[in-house]
């Protein structure tokens, strides 16, 4: 039997909430199809003067709600099925945290370690230049994603610039603070994980001072992740990295293990605390439980293993369909669309600011981001009461989804 694949994930989302809003077969159907699906052969030449061909890929989900918007990934395994999954959640995710773009999704198959940085800047020119008759600032808004990052999107603005013959600082986001980006970007995924695990524990009347928290994964989304929780009382007393991971029953001292992690690249050597392994993080008995690394983390053969109370996904799909069927029914999930729809949100902000060549303080960014995030959550919370559902995650796209049909002919 063939593995589950990210887009059946969606697939099956998307029944589960049609079941639910009692949505007729037609719409369903609309639901779960992109409005496009584009594919590119690039050819691009090689420092050694050879050519190489290399699969290109850009869904365009939905824009009912407004532009198209998503990351563009460099990884060997992008594909068809993955992009167009991915754009159908970016659809459901900004639709949850309300903010006015639709979903998109592209990437190119390469692993970007085996190319020099000339060799990566012809391959996103060749790549722009594919996409720029279907890209812009009102159309569709390309963002990083993984291996991409803002000298990538430069290079897209650069060379889409070029070919229009007009400035257009808002066609990508993602971009350096010093070259139009937005501050607060980078943190931004991170700081609203820990805005949702906030919120979740004042909706259930839980003190986060009193609550202890593992984070697997120490990049981006989980470090910031980490040390807002540690800023806003609760104890981290479990994080990891790909190399190992680190417990302190009492709580790490979350400076000194991003102070080690900085200098050193890992977490690997820290001597501050018992080194345990990625999996052990996961069965922790904590209060929270943040997966912030990688998707499929939590699935049918470990669901039953995990102690945490409550679960708030950083990273996108850390647990699979079949896992969180199999998680105790008391445990609660934030679940993705909303817990790190920050980064989104500030990718917006962003857009915002470029098109009005007007921009702001990061603690304005921040400020905007904590209410953004926060009235998404209101809105998740009157959803599942109002619908009697079972499962905040279940509140989430019975919300996404009304408010893409609602914008949409449906």
């Amino acid at each position: 039997m063939a593995e589950p694949t990210p887009l059946d994930g969606l697939h099956e989302q998307i029944d589960d909430v049609a079941a639910k809003l009692g949505l007729d077969g037609s719409t369903v159907d609309q639901l779960k199809q992109p409005d496009r699906y584009l594919e590119f052969s690039l050819s691009v030449e090689m420092d050694d003067g050879s050519t190489e061909v290399i699969d290109a890929y850009r869904t365009q989900f939905d824009d009912a709600r407004g532009p198209y918007k998503g990351g563009i990934r460099y990884h060997p395994d992008v594909n068809p099925d993955e992009t167009t999954a991915l754009a159908g959640w970016m659809t459901y995710k900004t639709a949850v945290a309300d903010v006015p773009f639709g979903g998109g999704k592209g990437g190119i198959a390469i692993d970007p370690a085996e190319y020099s940085d000339t060799e990566l800047q012809r391959i996103t020119e060749a790549y722009t230049e594919q996409l720029a008759p279907v890209i812009g600032e009102d159309t569709d808004v390309p963002a990083p994603d993984m291996n991409t990052g803002p000298q990538e999107m430069e290079w897209i603005r650069e060379t889409y610039e070029a070919i229009r013959g007009t400035e257009a600082p808002a066609v990508v986001t993602g971009k350096a603070v010093d070259n139009d980006g937005s501050k607060g970007r980078s943190e931004a995924t991170g700081r609203s994980v820990a805005i949702t695990t906030d919120a979740m524990f004042e909706y259930l009347d839980h003190d986060l001072d009193e609550a202890t928290v593992a984070v697997q994964g120490f990049g981006e989304v989980g470090h910031v992740a980490a040390s807002l929780l540690d800023d806003r009382g609760a104890d981290v007393v479990a994080v990891s990295d790909s190399s190992t991971g680190l417990y302190d029953e009492d709580g790490l001292d979350i400076d000194a293990v991003t102070a080690w992690n900085n200098q050193h690249g890992a977490l690997t050597g820290y001597g501050g605390a018992d080194e345990i392994s990625n999996e052990t993080l996961l069965e922790e008995d904590v209060d929270v439980l943040v997966p912030a690394a990688i998707g499929d983390v939590i699935d049918a053969e470990n669901a039953g293993d995990i102690e945490a109370d409550i679960i708030v996904e950083g990273a996108n799909g850390p647990i699979t369909y079949e896992g969180e069927q199999a998680l105790d029914e008391d445990i609660v999930v934030v679940p993705d669309i909303l817990a790190n729809a920050g980064g989104v949100t500030v990718s917006y902000f962003e857009w915002e600011q470029n098109r009005a060549d007007d921009y702001w303080t990061k603690e304005t960014v921040n400020n905007r981001l904590e209410d953004k995030i926060r009235d998404g959550f209101d809105d998740m919370i009157d959803t599942y009461e109002r619908q009697g559902l079972d499962s905040f995650r279940d509140a989430a796209y019975v919300t996404a989804v009304e408010k893409v049909i609602d914008a949409g002919e449906y």
